[in-house]
């Protein structure tokens, strides 16, 4: 290994903390990668504490605005999360195109990197199995939404047709839920649909909560929200496969997003928090 592509960070001060994103492998193509990248608040980011053959990718933070109380306020701010959040999983996004690597939980933080490589001496054997699990692999994701909206409304059946106005409301009404029914329905039916047609592409499969509505940029309703560990020469068959499933099937949207990182299959060594 040439270890002059590892670009080392500035010595730490008193009052800074050390912001970890990912863990991966010591060699050079993560070190080369790291030493071209801006972490959170544009901060340098560096291969620091070597352990066993496994570095972690880590920023300089300060302490005022990554301790306890100043991590709080910022995860409280919606604006400052989602910058924070952003610059966290470009970094990931980047290492994870020149190495396998295990992504950390948004707003990881140590009180300094001996506290770092502490956690990679500990954790070095679970640590070192992630990474062969999920060397060749990248995880997409896959929703199903059910848009009533979308769907026509069916006329109401056996019903005289001169209705007074709030009859025909009401009947109008009626049918509106029976074709939201009918939505929901065919929706459950493609989600159970897509987990058949890519179980013999994925290696791993992950069932998350449905996002509520207004965490969806999406209009309708999330019905399924799952994640996918796919090796990357069966990435192109299994996006084709689930793009083809809802052609024909009014009001119902699936969404095919990747590949990325493998954030739902690599165990976060520790969740944000204050700094340990």
């Amino acid at each position: 290994m040439n270890t002059a592509a590892h670009t080392p960070l500035s010595p730490r001060t008193g009052d800074e903390l050390s912001y970890v994103y990912a863990v991966g492998r010591d060699h050079d193509a993560l070190g080369r990668t790291a030493a071209l990248l801006a972490g959170v608040d544009d901060r340098p980011v560096g291969v620091v504490a070597r352990v066993g053959g496994l570095v972690a990718l880590v920023s300089r933070v300060p302490a005022v605005a990554y301790g306890e109380h100043g991590l709080k306020a910022q995860l409280e701010d919606m604006a400052r999360l989602e910058a924070v959040a952003r610059a966290h999983h470009a970094v990931v996004d980047a290492a994870f195109a020149a190495a396998t690597v295990l992504p950390m939980r948004l707003a990881t933080v140590y009180l300094d990197d001996e506290r770092v490589a502490a956690m990679l001496e500990e954790r070095h054997q679970e640590l070192d199995a992630l990474l062969q699990r999920l060397d060749g692999h990248v995880e997409f994701g896959v929703k199903v939404y059910a848009d009533p909206s979308g769907a026509p409304v069916p006329e109401p059946a056996g019903e005289p047709a001169a209705a007074s106005p709030g009859r025909a409301y009401l009947q109008q009404r009626r049918a509106q839920r029976r074709a939201g029914r009918e939505v929901h329905r065919a929706a459950a039916a493609v989600a159970a649909d897509a987990a058949l047609a890519v179980r013999d592409l994925a290696s791993e499969r992950v069932v998350h909560r449905p996002q509520p509505g207004e965490l969806s940029a999406r209009n309708g309703e999330n019905i399924a929200n799952e994640a996918y560990l796919v090796p990357v020469d069966r990435a192109g068959v299994f996006r084709t496969r689930l793009e083809e499933l809802v052609r024909d099937t009014p009001a119902v949207r699936l969404e095919v997003t990747g590949p990325w990182a493998p954030y739902s299959f690599a165990t976060p060594v520790a969740g944000s928090g204050p700094a340990r």
